[in-house]
């Protein structure tokens, strides 16, 4: 730059304006955008089709389409309502759980604008966050249908969705995600600033990289509170109620993995290093999550099963997920490894000892794995086990100082916190939702199948 203003001296006043104006508003790399607007696109994919198809191969003939037609329809009301209020509530200003109206509907934000990434000076458009988010928002509400699926009425469905979403969704989000920005923070005095404005776990220190509470505690318990309030399906524990199509939930698990790249990875918000190591990270705990399930399973039942290769599968992504942009791959290795292992015992064991009818094991496999992945995150992110650590924004590199102790305490109350809030709200919601338009159809109706039922169509002709 300075050899070309030394020829264009008597222009050089008219250059560096610009430039010096430039300098205070840096602008959003093309290579950023268009990863956030594929990694948006990839968690659309794990919703639907992916987690449709998950569940609807889980479930009995009979209610094949009653489950996809929740998962797409929660989906699509959680994205309208984020838009409305939803954003603006998690993410539009400062509080402990919840931000303000300032942004609902979207307001004031244009093409122009943009929002912070965890690097300073760097930026991406607002409107890619603000979609990102939203894919995150409706998965996880639809997430939930799997524990109460094939005896629910879809309108009781979609009003708790509307409720839970509002009340536990965006403050938990709120809380774990918002602050104001590494550029905000340039000395102690600052940093204490946004640390008293950000969301209440954010302000503990708490490490969820994509959302180990926010998305899977927080759906997991959710869905299990639902099992309890509604209870177990007609004929559980007499009757089959074996999955109807293994072949659908190969496919609906292979296109949750593939999607959670940019769950997972795009929860960087830049196309960087620690995208590439999230990128990793997913790959190798999924991977670890599928063989250790697979071989528990073996060991246990003398054969191992496709559904289980499924379930290893979606543990490991669940359980990487908040650890993914702070671990090392041997850190996600192992707690690949684990979470196979415990969330088999989740959905066997713990399912028993619990005694409540999860359909398809929301809480055995997103509520297990989603604790055992946040308190792991807070061993492994230690530098001295291959751990990014934690990023200093005054000195503007990672920290030298790490506890594991101290982050495992941090972490567990993290968890404690959704726990606690998700069980109340859901227990409430469900209850509201109970007195206002009943929350189960009838026993006739459970018995013909929801397709049938609810929705008038059948999903196969034979």
């Amino acid at each position: 730059m300075t050899s070309r203003i030394r020829f264009l001296a008597p222009f050089a006043a008219l250059l560096l304006a610009p430039l010096a104006a430039f300098a205070d508003a840096p602008v959003p790399n093309k290579g950023d955008v268009a990863w956030m607007s594929v990694s948006t696109l990839l968690v659309v994919l794990m919703a639907i089709p992916g987690l449709a198809l998950f569940y609807g191969g889980l479930v009995r003939t009979k209610n094949m389409l009653s489950v996809l037609m929740q998962v797409m329809v929660v989906f699509s009301t959680i994205v309208v309502l984020w838009a409305i209020y939803g954003y603006s509530l998690a993410f539009g200003g400062d509080g402990l759980f919840y931000g303000d109206f300032s942004k609902a509907l979207l307001a004031g934000i244009t093409p122009e604008s943009v929002a912070a990434t965890f690097s300073k000076g760097v930026v991406i458009p607002e409107l890619s966050f603000a979609a990102f988010q939203a894919t995150f928002a409706a998965i996880t509400g639809a997430l939930i249908v799997g524990a109460f699926a094939e005896r629910v009425r879809f309108s009781a469905v979609l009003l708790f969705s509307v409720l839970w979403f509002t009340f536990c969704y965006i403050p938990i989000a709120h809380a774990v995600w918002y602050w104001a920005g590494p550029d905000a923070i340039t000395d102690a005095a600052s940093l204490d600033k946004v640390t008293a404005a950000a969301g209440y776990l954010w302000g503990k220190g708490a490490l969820d990289f994509a959302g180990g509470t926010v998305v899977h505690i927080n759906a997991g318990v959710a869905g299990l509170v639902g099992a309890y309030v509604i209870g177990k399906r007609i004929g559980y524990g007499r009757e089959s109620m074996a999955p109807h199509s293994l072949v659908t939930t190969m496919i609906g698990a292979s296109l949750l993995w593939v999607g959670w790249f940019g769950f997972n990875a795009g929860s960087n918000l830049e196309a960087n290093g620690v995208a590439a190591l999230a990128f990793v990270n997913t790959l190798v705990a999924t991977a670890a999550a599928t063989v250790s399930w697979t071989l528990g399973e073996w060991l246990a039942k003398g054969k191992p099963s496709m559904l289980g290769a499924a379930s290893g599968a979606v543990a490991g992504l669940v359980a990487v997920t908040p650890a993914c942009g702070f671990v090392g791959p041997m850190g996600a290795l192992v707690i690949g490894l684990v979470a196979g292992l415990v969330c088999l015992w989740g959905v066997n064991g713990l399912k028993r000892m619990l005694g409540a009818d999860d359909s398809l094991d929301v809480f055995g496999v997103h509520g297990v794995g989603g604790i055992v992945g946040a308190l792991l995150t807070g061993v492994f992110a230690a530098p001295s086990l291959g751990g990014t650590g934690i990023f200093d924004y005054v000195a503007n590199a990672a920290s030298p100082e790490y506890s594991i102790g101290g982050q495992v305490w941090v972490q567990a109350q993290a968890v404690l916190v959704t726990i606690v809030w998700s069980a109340v709200v859901a227990f409430v919601a469900f209850k509201l939702v109970d007195l206002l338009v009943g929350l189960r159809v009838s026993e006739e109706d459970e018995r013909q199948g929801l397709d049938i039922s609810s929705h008038g169509e059948t999903a196969y002709h034979h």
